[in-house]
């Protein structure tokens, strides 16, 4: 898998492959001693997972994104993996143009998993008990209320287009706004904010 990886990687004139790793230990040590923009994370290795590998390469490496690779899309692994800090996550038998937008998506900034998919993960993490109230108030401090409500729209799932049409924005207005969620609160892309939104019970089930 990995050697099918590389060569789709390399069979690109704007993306470099920095090298493979066996495990979760191999992969934080090639991060340290590399750089690197993009890590494609089995999430089930020998030695350390890679789920705490993908919470320390975020946590360490702050620009460096995580794709998560997983069997299932619906994986608890998955969202394991986007609550330590993956960008998102990909199909291990994604094609290979799936697999090069991916990366080039989660460098620009953006998650890599679809509205539908999004909605689900929702569903999951509205699930989860013990909201955290102390980081829900430092969240709504944070913000003003303009862009608290933002932060709102963004944990529907829906797209800025979506979001934009039920505001009655712009979509270049709602992407100013979903940037500055994501600049006040530190968060890498709109999926993190989906997670933050849920954890933190400023937002819960529908009914």
């Amino acid at each position: 898998m990995r050697s099918a990886l590389r060569m789709t990687v390399e069979s690109q004139d704007d993306l470099a492959w920095v090298g493979e790793a066996a495990d979760g230990l191999d992969a934080l040590a090639l991060v340290r001693s590399h750089r690197v923009d993009v890590v494609l994370m089995d999430l089930r290795m020998p030695r350390l997972d890679g789920i705490q590998a993908t919470a320390t390469i975020t946590a360490e490496q702050p620009d460096c994104r995580v794709i998560a690779l997983t069997t299932f899309d619906l994986d608890d692994y998955a969202f394991r993996a986007l609550r330590a800090g993956a960008s998102g996550f990909l199909l291990k038998d994604a094609r290979g143009e799936e697999i090069i937008g991916a990366i080039r998506t989660v460098h620009a900034g953006h998650g890599v998993i679809a509205p539908p998919t999004t909605r689900r993960l929702i569903q999951h993490l509205a699930s989860a008990p013990h909201p955290d109230a102390a980081r829900a108030a430092e969240v709504r401090a944070a913000l003003t209320p303009r862009e608290f409500g933002t932060l709102l729209e963004i944990a529907t799932g829906d797209t800025n287009r979506e979001i934009a049409e039920r505001l009655h924005l712009s979509e270049a207005t709602v992407k100013t706004h979903v940037g500055h969620v994501l600049a006040k609160l530190g968060l890498r892309d709109r999926v993190q904010a989906v997670v933050l939104a849920y954890e933190t019970g400023l937002v819960g089930p529908r009914r």
